[in-house]
């Protein structure tokens, strides 16, 4: 499988790596109930089929997401070992509130306990998750927490650091403490923001871009009815506060998905494969985070590693997008 640099790294990435929000379970911002076994096979077929990275969080689950991952490459064995991207920033109490942190003390605690969750000596990359939680309040604390990052890459327990959720004034600020090998955004057909000021930057400056919910959370995936939407639990915050799953989006996003299956029939492939090509389709992205909660889903993307869209499928796709919808207020 054909692998790229992931910015100014030595880090040579598949075009597609695993996402793990969801394999986190039933927690505040989690997608409902998830079984453990589910989330094992989805891993080791994701590796098994040539993915090479996994992206996880230690707040996906608190805590738990990780320590599945970690179950799981048990199995995979050193051989077939996956890089593990994770993040830090998001923190929770004993109540389960999650709270936003980038101080010193924080950081270096989460990048501790995340190596021991992993059961891993270091971290191949690590992120700042949101550099302000819930989003819109101000960053403070960034150049703190990117400092403290750089130290912990001196000090052996992380290979690389990036950032997620980061605007170009935020990069700025952090760029001129320590270089920025990645950026982690929201990327679909359906939230586009990051085209205008994000992807140029990035792509002038070689920052790497792992682009998160290119299928926009399973909504271009092909399986999402407005049925399967009314029967999500309540639990799973895709149903409680995502824009995208409730009018006025919801109609244009399925009207997209129609002729996202429509261009996939003819090369075989699935409106999810081909909403994943779209987004890999720009020059800037290095690679596309997605997710899986079992094994059949990753059959339903993985051809996505290698399908990409010629220029006229590329055009009639952007000529039916609908309006962008706005960043999703959590992640």
């Amino acid at each position: 499988m054909s692998t790229v640099p992931l910015g100014g790294s030595a880090l040579n990435i598949t075009p597609i790596g695993l996402g793990t929000w969801a394999i986190g379970g039933d927690w505040g911002f989690g997608w409902g109930p998830q079984d453990d076994a589910d989330s094992i096979a989805a891993i080791q077929h994701a590796v098994h089929s040539g993915i090479n990275w996994i992206d996880t969080a230690p707040v996906y689950g608190l805590g738990h997401a990780e320590k599945i991952v970690a179950q799981a490459l048990k199995t995979i064995g050193s051989a077939q070992r996956p890089f593990l991207f994770t993040k830090c920033g998001l923190i929770w109490d004993q109540d389960k509130n999650v709270k936003h942190r980038l101080k010193t003390d924080s950081i270096r605690k989460e990048v501790e306990a995340s190596l021991l969750r992993l059961e891993t000596d270091v971290l191949d990359l690590c992120q700042i998750h949101w550099p302000d939680f819930p989003p819109g309040g101000p960053a403070r604390d960034i150049e703190e927490a990117w400092t403290t990052l750089s130290d912990l890459v001196d000090e052996g327990k992380i290979r690389y650091i990036g950032i997620s959720n980061f605007s170009v004034e935020q990069l700025q600020r952090i760029q001129k403490i320590a270089p920025v090998i990645s950026l982690q955004p929201p990327y679909s057909a359906l939230m586009r923001s990051i085209e205008a000021d994000i992807l140029p930057y990035c792509e002038q400056q070689n920052i790497g871009v792992i682009v998160y919910s290119p299928m926009h959370n399973g909504l271009l995936s092909g399986a999402m009815s407005r049925e399967r939407i009314t029967a999500l639990p309540d639990s799973d915050w895709r149903k409680k506060v995502n824009p995208a799953f409730k009018e006025p989006y919801l109609t244009p996003s399925l009207k997209l998905v129609d002729l996202l299956r429509s261009i996939g029939t003819q090369h075989g492939r699935t409106p999810g494969e081909v909403a994943i090509a779209w987004t890999l389709r720009h020059s800037a992205v290095t690679g596309a985070i997605v997710g899986a909660r079992n094994a059949g889903q990753v059959d339903g993307f993985i051809g996505a590693m290698h399908f990409r869209l010629n220029d006229p499928e590329i055009a009639e796709i952007e000529a039916h997008l609908p309006p962008s919808i706005g960043m999703m207020s959590v992640r």
